[in-house]
């Protein structure tokens, strides 16, 4: 993706190399004016003075709070409209209301083919089609089908049911069948391995489950002789209708053929229990950075006060917006922003990570990805793929000539300046960013940021050259996914905004982190999060529920996050630590190990990079996955030559990673002790298939220890 002269204007090209050449006699370098274009600068958002004339949250007692919204100090917000208190009562209003419009969308593949790479191996390529829609009546009566026909299997009201299946339209047919006949769900990523699977399944004691058949062939056909309660499975694909090879007692059906027998006279007729708003909706099985997966259970009043604060805080959200599912409807931010989309009649299109853009790795050369067919206007991320993309670019932009450099940077910080002074310029959107746009296809208008922090560089790069506001969000499964949302404009960084309208926050004195509600000048602590969408509790984990969760004298539920905050003047939250993350070296300094990872994913070297201390030791080390552009761009500047393996197992390599590791500590102002003393390159990326990152892409820190046992042995002197 270039930027190329000829896509401009000719009198405005002239005028813009006219500035160029001006800007060029005060500027020493393209690469300072790159660095200080992406530099952290508060100076450029206003002083904390003149954030807090624009106060969006205040604390209703003291400095630990509890800090509400200001249009939420009096009550909280449980529901969007009056008397729809379930799910399945919001998905009705919603079909009431659009019944005629599209609800949710598949592409159609048109053709798939393997295609051998360079380096031997075989990719699946595929041409996708024109996206076929569900209309919100469609929608819902494929789901009162559904519902119906798993009922006349012998699914029965209040008795759990899995699914276990990637995000698809079939996926939110499937959860709305069981809001609308009470079945609570439980839920399960496509990633997690076998005995995490067996393990949830036969906790919740499941007799039914949803899945496809790619899933249901390759993970779930293996562990069925471990859950012995099993009695039918439902396939969301066109599939056989016979299938062999099964333990005796499980029958393997279509989704189509459950949908056509709930829709006879017969079965239709069954009465349906509708769920109580206190009733569990959803048993969310999160992939967990640590342990087993733990079953978070979600009633009905949960999500519905959760996601009515998500919406308040989305600007204009309507029935002509357009959502692009991907991310795992199995966490809680897929599945809470796509609920928001349904309760105002917006269509969901539905991709994959390999499918998303033109460049995914499944899109045939030359074809379309689905951000270029469906256009979304509202797209949430995690962090990880928002840092691709910002990197990604940038590279481009070091490869431009000296002109397009400077023109990009020109209109770069241009931009960032009449941002922060509220004002638009469709001038350089149209004439610079239009490209870096249409990556995203170029109507999105809302970017929702969740699961883990996002970088100031990266957050700015989207306000800028992406066009579109970037909502930094802040809440966990056991809150709904709902927290604090910051305002979409307020284009400061590092801070994920005010409470929701649904919850308050209090700050809990951690004495031993060094973190008090009394200090100064910012109240600091560990966030505490109270309000009708904190959630039921653990499945069938008491001794946990009594850790983490409580009830105030007014009844109230909270949920100790482990999570440690501090609150601006504005009353906007900033997340500065966490409990689980801190370690004390052996001279008695505290490291916060995701402070360290987050500063140093800075360095363009770094894709990602895990932290680690240990308490006998003096220093820090850390598990770097390199860009491969970038090292094999240092790897030709120094002459070292190798294979990737052979380039990332280089000592010569290690060493000169680590001194632009160490350089960006220091431009970022870590602490001595905090800067990675020692590090090993991984030639291989961590994705969730690898079992070193949970889905959201959070760090399994168990996972990564013994993965890398030998390096922490050697790092350490040991070997």
């Amino acid at each position: 993706m270039k930027l190329k002269e000829e896509d401009l204007n000719p009198m405005l090209l002239l005028l813009f190399h006219l500035m160029v050449w001006i800007y060029t006699l005060i500027t020493f370098l393209p690469s300072y004016l790159l660095s200080w274009a992406l530099k952290t600068d508060s100076a450029l958002y206003g002083s904390e003075e003149e954030r807090a004339k624009r106060v969006k949250a205040h604390s209703v007692l003291g400095p630990e709070g509890p800090y509400r919204a200001v249009n939420a100090t009096k009550k909280l917000v449980t529901s969007m409209h009056l008397g729809v208190d379930t799910l399945d009562k919001m998905f009705e209003y919603a079909a009431m209301r659009f019944p005629h419009r599209d609800c949710l969308g598949t592409r159609e593949v048109i053709s798939e083919e393997d295609e051998q790479q360079n380096n031997g191996k075989v990719f699946k390529k595929v041409v996708l089609g024109e996206y076929h829609w569900l209309s919100y009546e469609e929608a819902l009566t494929a789901a009162s089908q559904l519902g119906s026909g798993l009922a006349s299997l012998g699914q029965r009201p209040k008795n759990n049911i899995a699914i276990f299946c990637e995000t698809r339209a079939e996926w939110i047919i499937a959860a709305q069948a069981c809001f609308m006949y009470n079945f609570p769900l439980a839920t399960f990523y496509s990633t997690l391995g076998g005995p995490a699977i067996a393990h949830g399944l036969n906790e919740t004691q499941v007799t039914h489950i949803i899945t496809s058949r790619e899933l249901l062939e390759t993970r779930l056909k293996a562990i069925l002789i471990e859950v012995p309660r099993l009695q039918h499975i439902i396939v969301v694909d066109n599939t056989p209708t016979s299938w062999p090879g099964y333990p005796r007692g499980i029958t393997v059906h279509n989704m189509a053929a459950v949908q056509k027998r709930g829709s006879r006279p017969e079965n239709a007729a069954c009465e349906r229990k509708q769920p109580l708003a206190s009733d569990i909706a959803v048993i969310m099985y999160t992939s967990g950075s640590t342990g087993i997966p733990k079953g978070v259970m979600i009633s009905h009043s949960n999500i519905l006060a959760g996601i009515t604060g998500m919406a308040e805080r989305i600007p204009k959200l309507s029935e002509k917006d357009t959502y692009i599912g991907y991310l795992p409807l199995a966490h809680v931010l897929e599945l809470s922003a796509e609920l928001v989309c349904i309760s105002h009649g917006a269509r969901i299109g539905y991709s994959s990570p390999q499918t998303l853009a033109d460049q995914s790795t499944k899109i045939k050369k030359g074809s379309k990805g689905d951000t270029s067919v469906l256009q979304p206007t509202l797209m949430a991320a995690v962090p990880e793929i928002m840092d691709r993309i910002y990197k990604n670019v940038m590279t481009k932009v070091e490869e431009m000539n000296f002109v397009q450099r400077t023109l990009f940077i020109l209109a770069y910080n241009y931009k960032l300046e009449q941002l922060t002074k509220g004002n638009s310029t469709p001038l350089c959107d149209k004439l610079v960013f239009r490209k870096i746009r249409s990556l995203l296809g170029g109507q999105t208008r809302v970017l929702l940021s969740g699961g883990a922090p996002l970088s100031a560089a990266t957050q700015r790069f989207m306000n800028v050259c992406l066009c579109c506001s970037v909502g930094q969000g802040y809440g966990l499964t056991e809150t709904c996914g709902a927290g604090t949302i910051s305002e979409m404009w307020d284009y400061s960084t590092g801070r994920v905004g005010g409470p929701l309208v649904c919850c308050e926050i209090k700050l809990k004195d951690w004495v031993e982190g060094g973190y008090r509600s009394t200090d100064k000048p910012r109240p600091r602590g560990e966030i505490v999060i109270g309000g009708p969408n904190i959630t039921m509790g653990y499945y069938k984990s008491e001794p946990k529920n009594q850790d983490d969760f409580f009830v105030d004298e007014n009844g109230q539920r909270w949920f100790c996050t482990g999570d440690i905050g501090q609150f601006h003047e504005d009353g906007c939250l900033e997340i500065i630590d966490r409990k689980k993350d801190l370690v004390k070296l052996q001279a008695g300094e505290y490291v916060s190990l995701g402070k360290v990872e987050a500063m140093l994913k800075n360095c363009p070297l770094v894709d990602n990079i895990c932290a680690y201390a240990n308490s006998d030791e003096t220093y820090v080390i850390g598990f770097v996955v390199p860009n491969q552009k970038q090292l094999l761009a240092l790897a030709d500047q120094y002459g070292i030559r190798g294979s990737w393996e052979e380039l990332c197992n280089s000592k010569a390599m290690e060493e000169l990673v680590l001194k632009a590791i160490t350089e960006t500590a220091v431009a970022v102002q870590l602490e001595r002790f905090e800067i990675p003393r020692k590090i090993c390159l991984s030639p291989d990326p961590w994705t969730p298939e690898t079992g070193l990152v949970t889905d959201a892409f959070k760090l399994k820190r168990k996972n990564l220890k013994t993965h890398y046992q030998d390096d922490i042995e050697r790092m350490y002197g040991g070997k």
